[in-house]
């Protein structure tokens, strides 16, 4: 699915690349505080984006020596980065021109260029965001409740894109209500009050993305639908008698390690054994392919 996660990640690159050069024009002849935050919101997401097509590259490797288990890893520790950045570079920057704005307020006389660069940065944003998500669902078969299915989902570099497009679009409608309500009220601090508005709402989409990032980079198990087919084959299975709880982890999106222990039937020799298990192997990988690896050991003295 990095094909998928590749399209969502191009189209959020394009449209931020596009919208921080209006941003930082309208900044500079407007002076507003909110859209030179937005600014370095969307150059942040920019470089943020070439992040994450990093670590889906160097996800591909093969294993070697050192990473036996492959580098799919890798993706998600970017992630994490990504997380950082925005809260740091995003968000930080954000409050912080935001509290100056308010120490030193001052009226925007001509904002054409603010809401022209806005509603343009709207389009670009809402399409690149209609564009990972539809990426997500149709990779993912998901409906329903978005967090929900961020939180349940193990493909970093797509609900990453897809956090980040949600927040652009969130603050920039905060800084058309900030500028727009500055002009209408004659209120300088409202444009400074927007900033910092859009700073924390940077902070929390951080601290979300970086909550699931985490929970993928030290090893997260596969859902309970993959771990269900993978009972449901041991119970079928007329020489398996009993098996403990399978044991799984993430390496990828679609990397999964999964490890068994099972109890034969008492008159098994060892050959038939190696075959059956063998044969429960590959019913596993058919029925799940993103089950890559599969260990299987026999918790029974098997006859020789």
């Amino acid at each position: 699915m990095a094909g998928n996660s590749n399209i969502a990640i191009y189209g959020a690159i394009g449209a931020n690349i596009l919208i921080a050069i209006g941003k930082f024009i309208a900044a500079f002849f407007t002076g507003s505080s909110a859209m030179l935050a937005e600014g370095i919101h969307s150059l942040v997401d920019t470089g943020n984006g070439f992040l994450l097509l990093l670590g889906i590259k160097r996800s591909k490797q093969k294993p070697d020596e050192l990473h036996p288990f492959g580098y799919g890893k890798e993706v998600y520790f970017w992630s994490f980065v990504v997380s950082i950045l925005i809260f740091a570079l995003g968000g930080g920057f954000a409050i912080y021109e935001g509290i100056h704005a308010l120490q030193d307020p001052h009226v925007i006389k001509d904002p054409t260029w603010n809401y022209a660069v806005l509603i343009a940065a709207l389009l670009f944003e809402g399409t690149a965001l209609y564009l990972a998500l539809k990426t997500f669902n149709k990779a993912r078969a998901m409906s329903g409740n978005l967090i929900k299915n961020i939180v349940k989902s193990k493909d970093a570099a797509t609900f990453a894109v897809i956090i980040e497009d949600t927040a652009a679009v969130i603050g920039l409608s905060i800084a058309l209500l900030g500028v727009f309500l500055s002009q209408q009220l004659q209120n300088p601090y409202l444009d400074g009050a927007a900033s910092v508005s859009i700073g924390v709402l940077l902070l929390v989409v951080a601290t979300f993305l970086a909550r699931e990032s985490k929970g993928l980079l030290l090893g997260e198990s596969a859902s309970p639908e993959v771990l269900a087919s993978v009972e449901k084959i041991l119970k079928d299975h007329p020489s398996v008698k009993v098996w403990n709880l399978p044991q799984t982890m993430h390496f990828g999106p679609d990397n999964i390690l999964l490890v068994i222990e099972i109890d034969l039937i008492d008159t098994m020799e060892l050959m038939d054994a190696e075959d059956t298990m063998e044969e429960i192997r590959n019913e596993i990988q058919l029925q799940q392919p993103s089950i890559t690896q599969v260990f299987i050991q026999s918790t029974h003295d098997l006859q020789q």
